[in-house]
């Protein structure tokens, strides 16, 4: 009997222990990444997005992704996914899975959008919020994103000229253009410092042949006129001031006054309150 009865507690422990986990178990909440249909995922996530919750919306399109790869919901949850990747301040992210849309869905009804939001992303690259509030000037820094985004505007612009959203891409375009030929001017004015008279007219020819229409082509001429100065090729440096005075007639060296301190972020970025 007594071994019996032995038998019968380790039994009843047993049996309490497993209705110990059971419970514990049906306890816990199921995980909705899980679980969720896909329409139900879509809207978490679309949900998350409008209320500004970036980091929730990418767990959710990402997941949806992950489980339901294929049909519309998957298709706008990475449209959608690059959006929230580009808000979240997350620009690799962002490019990377905005161009795997691309590739996936060449013919998508928003390709347009796609194209736009890789422009936007790599615009972005640049922290405009310096050059606007801090006033630093961002165009002495590398301009490879800055390239990258003006290309990636014009291939919006050739691919989709009637897009709603081409006039905004050209409107990014003329200011990414001014960036960078200023870029170019501070080279050329630095060749110039540093006595680098060939290099600082060169840089100069370069701004007037490869950024037509910029701000910032009186400033090239003047650049080349003040090279040639200096390197006493008096007929080159006439011919650039004849060229000068007729497109810029106002333009300070003509009157001996330029180069000196200039502020160059007089052309400030018109996209920072950006969508």
């Amino acid at each position: 009997m007594t071994r019996f009865a032995g038998l019968l507690r380790l039994a009843i422990l047993i049996v309490l222990a497993l209705a110990v986990v059971g419970c514990g178990r049906s306890g816990k909440r199921a995980d909705p990444l899980e679980t969720l249909p896909v329409e139900a995922m879509y809207a978490e996530g679309k949900r998350a997005l409008q209320r500004g919750n970036h980091s929730r919306a990418e767990q959710y399109y990402q997941r949806l992704v992950a489980r339901f790869p294929y049909g519309p919901y998957a298709e706008q949850a990475q449209l959608e996914l690059a959006y929230a990747q580009y808000k979240a301040n997350k620009p690799d992210d962002a490019t990377s899975t905005i161009n795997r849309f691309i590739r996936t869905y060449p013919t998508h009804e928003h390709i347009d959008y796609a194209y736009y939001l890789k422009g936007l992303i790599n615009f972005n690259r640049e922290n405009l919020f310096l050059e606007r509030y801090l006033r630093l000037d961002t165009s002495l820094r590398d301009q490879g994103a800055v390239r990258q985004s003006f290309n990636d505007f014009a291939e919006l612009i050739r691919r989709f000229p009637e897009s709603r959203y081409a006039p905004d891409a050209r409107q990014r375009m003329v200011y990414l253009r001014n960036h960078l030929a200023r870029h170019e001017l501070n080279v050329g004015l630095y060749y110039l410092r540093r006595g680098a008279h060939v290099a600082a007219a060169n840089r100069g020819q370069f701004i007037i042949e490869n950024y037509p229409q910029s701000g910032y082509q009186g400033d090239a001429l003047a650049l080349m006129g003040e090279a040639y100065t200096r390197l006493g090729e008096d007929e080159l440096a006439a011919d650039t001031r004849r060229v000068l005075q007729l497109n810029q007639p106002d333009h300070p060296w003509l009157a001996g006054n330029w180069p000196r301190e200039r502020n160059l972020l007089r052309q400030l970025n018109p996209f920072a309150g950006e969508r």
